[in-house]
């Protein structure tokens, strides 16, 4: 394969959980190559890519924290492919991350959540006008993404609802990404769900979860021995529908992270979501 059809490769969050899971997924994908892991925790500085997440071989890739000018050095590499770079970091740094990325024409992955609706509207605004492709996926996950499409039809036939999302206990952001987004799937079904029967009264606050715009109640929980699970409860007269998904380990997400990698560089937009190029 030549260096021209090869897909440059950069993953921030790299020496995190769902980093290592990503190097590893990159370095055995024979379309693309991994051309920088950064990560800011300086017991990582300069160990190897490859040896950190577990390769039997190392990849002679260094951790390093030096975004921009990984990014700049990505950026003119002009034998390859334009460069991607694959986010699973931090809430309060993804938002600087992809503005910088877009900046240097490296189109990002990201995986990582928290992100407000301003900030994602700004992103998706400034991706347009530099023609720039750029995925946000909440969630990797194929199985998520058809929980979501059958929680759509069901909400059809139900008009009460609730979601639980639980998570490990160093995930920072509650509710989740991947609750939200199921909130606003159907949200956008335009029917009006849970139609209040009581007038409630909440005894300790947040007893009742968070409520989304839509009228959905999200509930979060966090707890060492989870890594992402969700359920999506409907209930009607004598029936209670449950959908639910658990993921056992992180290896279930590559195979859309790969995909992502492969389709961004042929989007000139900001998209939301793993279902938008399925």
């Amino acid at each position: 394969m030549n260096n021209q059809s090869t897909i440059p490769v950069i993953i921030n969050g790299a020496a995190g959980k769902m980093g290592r899971e990503v190097i590893k997924a990159v370095a055995q994908a024979p379309d693309m190559i991994l051309i920088g892991a950064l990560d800011t925790s300086p017991e990582h500085q300069n160990k190897d890519a490859g040896e950190l997440s577990g390769l039997s071989e190392p990849l002679e890739v260094p951790i390093t924290n030096q975004l921009e000018p990984m990014l700049a050095y990505v950026a003119g590499e002009r034998q390859l492919q334009p460069g991607v770079i694959v986010d699973f970091t931090h809430p309060d740094s993804v938002y600087d991350n992809v503005r910088s990325a877009i900046a240097y024409g490296i189109r990002p992955v990201v995986g990582t959540t928290g992100l407000s609706p301003e900030q994602l509207k700004n992103l998706a605004n400034f991706a347009e006008k530099a023609s720039t492709g750029c995925l946000i996926i909440p969630n990797f996950s194929i199985g998520m993404v058809l929980l979501q499409q059958a929680a759509v039809t069901a909400s059809q036939y139900f008009d009460h609802v609730e979601i639980i999302e639980l998570h490990h206990n160093q995930k920072a952001d509650a509710p989740s990404g991947t609750a939200i987004q199921t909130a606003q799937l159907l949200a956008d079904v335009g029917i009006t769900f849970n139609q209040p029967q009581v007038e409630e009264t909440e005894k300790l606050p947040g007893a009742r979860g968070s409520l989304s715009e839509e009228g959905i109640r999200i509930h979060s929980v966090r707890l060492p021995g989870l890594i992402a699970h969700q359920e999506v409860i409907f209930g009607a007269a004598g029936q209670i529908y449950t959908l639910r998904h658990d993921t056992s380990d992180r290896s279930c997400y590559m195979p859309g992270v790969l995909l992502a990698i492969r389709k961004v560089n042929q989007l000139k937009s900001l998209v939301y979501g793993l279902e938008k190029i399925l």
